[in-house]
């Protein structure tokens, strides 16, 4: 049975996107978002920090289009994974498995620039690419990235 998960996010970026391609050559990038949730009482505010995980296409375009600093809507799913340190410590974490990742607009404007999307579904770049979840950490699912047929626009 499967169940839905999905999160929507609007934060900072907190460190600029890293790509970097697994053993079978599919890009992956990875970066930290945060977003501030702020009480009704008193008007304190709680940071809360995320990684981001993107796949294929969507990897090779958010290296190319965000950076530290910038503001952006997150579209995904949550993963979490456990291990267990050197130490024999148990340790856990919640990452965002990315959908769609796009600037936020509301303080900010942006150029959209439509990528070409190879016919032999290589990573020659593309908006809306597929992402799965990480390979060895996910507890959710095969560890390999899925493929889509979804044309981006």
């Amino acid at each position: 049975m499967a169940f839905d998960n999905n999160v929507v996010i609007v934060g900072n970026v907190t460190r600029d996107p890293e790509l970097r391609f697994i053993p079978s050559g599919i890009p992956v990038t990875s970066f930290g978002v945060a977003w501030n949730q702020r009480s009704s009482q008193g008007g304190e505010e709680k940071a809360h920090f995320f990684d981001v995980t993107c796949w294929r296409e969507l990897a090779e375009n958010v290296a190319e289009s965000i950076s530290k600093g910038s503001r952006v809507v997150i579209y995904g799913r949550l993963d979490y994974r456990s291990w267990e340190s050197e130490n024999g410590e148990k340790r856990s974490a919640v990452q965002i498995v990315a959908d769609e990742v796009s600037p936020s607009l509301r303080w900010a404007t942006a150029e959209v620039t439509k990528t070409d999307r190879r016919a032999d579904g290589g990573s020659g770049g593309g908006l809306g690419g597929s992402s799965g979840p990480a390979p060895g950490g996910s507890t959710g699912g095969s560890g390999e990235p899925f493929p889509t047929d979804e044309e981006p626009f």
